[in-house]
């Protein structure tokens, strides 16, 4: 019988095939560009390993590209057809519910995999993604907490765990076991993203951002090989610089790091969600301060067109929007609410996001564009209690924040302005009168 490198049994041909494994593994835990080569690589060492076609399946649909829906159909479908034991099979069975539009289903069964299966790094990973974008950190602090006395330094694998471990903390507001873990996942290995992203975002909220510019400085050299997770630490990079008030560095880390369209990174996923979210909303942040931008806007705008009904990430809608609404594309936009209504429709659990949360969000855009501030404020005010629901970070979500705060204030709806302020007060420790985006009217409202 063979393993993997965490002792779990898989049906593979060989020791080999294992290893190959192990290798995919590992690039996809540490995000590495290389990762769809090495399941190449153990797809072709043993092309009847069902954990080999599961794998293809969910990297499809990790990129949220309707798109790609038709090639994880079509892995899971091969993975069916294999020899395969009861861990594996669940496997396929969470990537069929998440196929189906039930992310929900699939967070259970990866749970039970788990629980069954502490070690089952794969399991514990999509676990990891699919409830941070579906807006349930709570899920993965649990996840994680359950898995820990399954680990230690001696087993392959473990700076992730503490890498996740991280994040899910800093996304409850335990910021000291988040920082705790992320260092020490890092002191394990310089070059692990996740752990060194998790750490950023623990400065970010705590304001502590002189430590964050320092820490993606020091940590930067040890990113050669990175995929795109490298850009959002750039865009956390430019945070910090806008916090600081340096807007010059701030596009220059778009220009030449985070939306540079000549890197092979870029080019090989121009439109990957999470760099369309890195762009649109730090273009956006800085036009609310009235800082030109230039025409950056119109490349983000080309392919928000070429995406309008691609609804599979709900907290991208907004971005999207943001683009279109800024490069003046009204029909586009118009288009795009149409197409997120029609998705909107129906009872599923996605289906009720979009409704409740991305909706309202992406009209509030698209009006804020329009100078409708008091028809932004009555749009969103019901929603901000679901905006969480959209997935993405607290660091993330404040951009839409802003909009609703920036729309009451040239509103003149003092009570709104202060709604939102106290909100951020809750949410970070660093008072609203630190933070850019909301120290205008901290200054100018009493919360």
């Amino acid at each position: 019988m063979n393993t993997d490198a965490q002792g779990n049994a898989m049906t593979v041909a060989s020791a080999e095939a294992a290893r190959a494994f192990d290798h995919v593994i590992e690039g996809f835990l540490k995000y590495r560009f290389d990762t769809g080569l090495r399941l190449k690589a153990f797809l072709t060492a043993d092309p009847a390993a069902p954990l080999g076609q599961v794998m293809a399946g969910s990297f499809a649909m990790l990129a949220y590209d309707r798109a790609l829906l038709g090639r994880a159909a079509g892995s899971l479908a091969k993975a069916q057809a294999l020899p395969a034991n009861a861990r594996e099979k669940a496997h396929m069975a969470a990537l069929s519910a998440w196929i189906d539009g039930t992310p929900e289903k699939a967070l259970s069964i990866w749970e039970q995999i788990v629980t069954e299966h502490p070690r089952d790094l794969l399991a514990f990973r999509l676990h990891h993604f699919c409830a941070f974008w579906m807006g349930a950190p709570e899920r993965m602090v649990t996840l994680v907490e359950q898995v820990m006395p399954a680990w230690s330094d001696g087993t392959a694998g473990y700076g992730s765990v503490l890498a996740c471990r991280c994040f899910a903390h800093e996304e409850t507001g335990s910021y000291t076991i988040a920082e705790h873990a992320g260092r020490d996942a890092v002191a394990l290995d310089r070059g692990d993203l996740w752990a060194a992203h998790g750490v950023a975002h623990v400065l970010e909220m705590q304001g502590r951002r002189s430590e964050g510019l320092d820490w993606i400085a020091a940590l930067e050299p040890n990113w050669d090989g990175g995929n795109n997770l490298m850009h959002h630490l750039w865009w956390h990079q430019a945070m910090f610089l806008a916090e600081q008030r340096d807007f010059d560095g701030v596009l220059r880390l778009y220009d030449t790091r985070f939306r540079n369209r000549e890197s092979k990174v870029h080019l090989a996923q121009p439109d990957l969600y999470i760099d369309v979210q890195n762009a649109a909303s730090m273009l956006f942040r800085l036009q609310l301060r009235g800082i030109a931008v230039g025409d950056r806007w119109e490349e983000l705008a080309e392919k928000a067109e070429a995406r309008i009904g691609d609804t599979l990430s709900a907290f991208t809608q907004p971005h999207w929007m943001m683009a279109l609404a800024a490069a003046g594309r009204r029909d586009a936009a118009a288009r795009h609410l149409a197409a997120l209504e029609e998705a909107a429709r129906g009872n599923t659990h996605h289906a009720r996001i979009l409704r409740e949360a991305a909706l309202p969000a992406t009209r509030a855009v698209a009006l804020h564009a329009e100078g409708r501030h008091e028809e932004v404020c009555a749009t969103l005010r019901p929603a901000l209690g679901d905006l969480h629901r959209l997935g993405g970070s607290h660091a993330q979500q404040d951009v839409l924040e802003q909009i609703f705060v920036d729309s009451a204030m040239k509103a003149g709806r003092t009570a709104d302005a202060r709604l939102a302020l106290e909100r951020a007060a809750a949410k970070s420790p660093v008072p609203p009168a630190r933070r850019i985006g909301f120290a205008e009217a901290a200054l100018a409202v009493a919360y």
